[in-house]
């Protein structure tokens, strides 16, 4: 089975456009292919959305927020090339499966040694109260690794009436959002806790942006996401003008997630001038507008 792999990855290398165009820098490269983009994305909007609201998060918040993450994303991608292996699917695998194969002897600790830590976290630190909220989470976030991994037991009707994409977007943004509102009770008025709960939908949609659009570029379909973007665009501006009137911090994260949006829509545009590896480091950098954010 490892010599197809290994043919596979050689495929994908020289599979790269060559006529001009442009890649990643290294750096950015291995932040994409070692899994650590989306942490760094979930640990930037939970504190974003954390000081938009006015509450202050324990130091240990943002650990596990990015140890679970990458636990997350590691064994997606571990999961992924095994069950590529067992189907003979090994076309649809990407350079980040190649490389976490090729390292998994060293990530698939990394992981369980990170995972055990989460465990302690959640344990030792994290409120009783806080723990049931985030079982939820978890459950759900199991039902959909059942979805796409189990090989005897896979509800499809969930992936039928949503797509991976949306549910991947609605349970990052969940896991992002959580933290806040479990604390922001007694913090913030009833319309700023609406116009909160509005900036976290349109990241849900910025999410949902982001993996769709990179799904159609890795699959080589032709369908433009200048629409979506510019709908998702439109709708945070629109969002940050009116709550400009009453909360100008609710308001900048509207507008950051809008600008997120619009480099997105730009990134398609462009996409025959880069190499689809260095397409998905920058769909996942530009998600971290927010950072504006903590500008005072």
């Amino acid at each position: 089975m490892l010599l197809p792999l290994a043919r596979a990855a050689t495929t994908c290398e020289s599979a790269r456009p060559s006529s001009g165009a442009a890649d990643a820098r290294a750096w950015l490269r291995y932040w994409h292919l070692a899994s650590l983009d989306a942490p760094t994305v979930a640990v930037v909007w939970t504190l974003s959305f954390a000081r938009t609201a006015g509450v202050r998060l324990p130091l240990w918040v943002s650990v596990l927020v990015a140890l679970g993450t990458w636990c997350v994303y590691v064994g997606d991608r571990i999961l992924d090339v095994t069950r590529a292996l067992t189907s003979g699917g090994i076309e649809s695998l990407r350079e980040r499966h190649f490389f976490h194969w090729r390292y998994r002897r060293v990530l698939i600790p990394g992981a369980g040694l990170a995972a055990v830590s989460v465990v302690g976290i959640i344990f030792s630190q994290m409120p009783a109260t806080t723990r049931e909220h985030d079982s939820v989470l978890a459950l759900a976030a199991l039902a959909y690794f059942s979805g796409v991994h189990a090989p005897g037991w896979r509800p499809k009707w969930i992936l039928r009436l949503w797509s991976k994409e949306f549910l991947v977007g609605v349970l990052f943004t969940i896991g992002c959002a959580l933290p806040t509102l479990t604390r922001v009770s007694g913090v913030m008025s009833g319309r700023h806790s609406v116009a909160l709960v509005l900036a976290m939908s349109l990241f849900a949609g910025l999410a949902w942006l982001n993996c769709a659009a990179i799904d159609r570029w890795e699959s080589g379909e032709r369908s433009r996401m200048a629409l979506p973007g510019g709908s998702i665009c439109a709708g945070s501006i629109m969002a940050a003008f009116a709550c400009a009137l009453f909360d100008p911090r609710i308001s900048l994260l509207c507008a950051a997630c809008g600008g997120s949006a619009l480099l997105l829509a730009w990134l398609d545009g462009k996409r025959e001038r880069w190499t689809p590896l260095a397409l998905r480091c920058a769909a996942d950098l530009v998600l971290l507008t927010p950072i504006v954010c903590w500008v005072r």
